[in-house]
């Protein structure tokens, strides 16, 4: 059996480590992947209930934009990857969002992982033009036109949500046919997403869902009987049970990464933090 390999999931604001200084100490702790979340405004009217429970966290509110981070990750380092976990396509153009991100893989040398969800807060995703229905299926026309884009020197799209071309857009990216894409989520169209766009699926595990081994099987014969492989399935997992719970029930349900959640604090908690993270999955490598 392969050995279980680790990422880090950082929301790095203003008040915390940057991202260069994330993606540092965690490539130097054995970290695979460093991921950044996507939020580019908390609407203070809201109804969507933040899916942690309780109040949203008051970092929701100031996290830098993700490409940015991955930009400042990528210098600060030479073995991790770097990525956006997840990015909200919906609320991104994609011809725009396109360019930046191969414009990341090149300029990192091919270490760019994509992360990509239609996020859960709607108020936001509506800031954008993106009614609260339609968000999936914008997600799923963005990210087929992207990928259009980074394999294509003549690239085009028609869709009900997106429609251009035919266009030049380079640079294209160092990872052929393209940078691995996560698609994120939990919910029960994940997985038929998972297969029509994506080359992971992100789990983000939530209480009352099926458990992580059936959902993994059922991955493995919708990908069986769509013709592709085996997709790979990270978790990301975040705060209590410890974290040697955590690793023991998804080695058992099939993962193949966990990517632990940073909490968010003052720099030298997160020293503190990413030191004893590094500490538990060593343990594992």
């Amino acid at each position: 059996m392969a050995a279980m390999r680790f990422g880090l999931t950082a929301f790095c604001t203003d008040t915390s480590l940057s991202p260069a200084e994330v993606a540092a100490a965690a490539e130097a702790e054995g970290f695979d992947v460093v991921l950044f979340p996507d939020h580019t405004h908390v609407p203070v009217e809201r109804r969507s209930p933040y899916p942690g429970g309780g109040d949203l966290p008051e970092h929701y509110k100031r996290t830098y934009d993700p490409i940015v981070a991955c930009s400042y990750a990528a210098t600060a380092t030479t073995t991790i990857r770097v990525g956006i976990g997840v990015c909200l396509v919906p609320a991104r153009e994609p011809i725009a969002l396109a360019k930046q991100l191969a414009s990341i893989d090149v300029l990192s040398g091919g270490r760019l992982v994509v992360g990509v969800g239609a996020g859960w807060n709607v108020e936001e995703i509506a800031d954008h033009g993106v009614a609260a229905a339609d968000r999936w299926a914008v997600l799923e026309e963005r990210t087929l036109a992207i990928q259009a884009i980074w394999a294509e020197d003549e690239a085009s799209f028609r869709g009900a949500h997106v429609s251009f071309g035919p266009i030049w857009s380079w640079p294209k990216p160092v990872q052929q046919p393209h940078p691995p894409v996560l698609v994120g989520g939990y919910g029960p169209g994940v997985l038929k997403r998972v297969v029509a766009y994506g080359d992971e699926w992100l789990a983000m595990v939530a209480p009352g869902r099926p458990p992580l081994r059936d959902r993994i099987a059922e991955l493995g014969a919708l990908a069986d009987a769509a013709g592709r492989p085996p997709i790979p399935v990270s978790v990301q997992a975040y705060g209590a049970p410890p974290p040697d719970q955590v690793i023991e029930r998804c080695i058992d349900a099939g993962a193949d990464r966990i990517d632990f959640g940073l909490p968010h604090g003052v720099p030298d908690a997160g020293r503190r933090s990413l030191a004893e993270l590094g500490e538990v999955i060593r343990r594992y490598a």
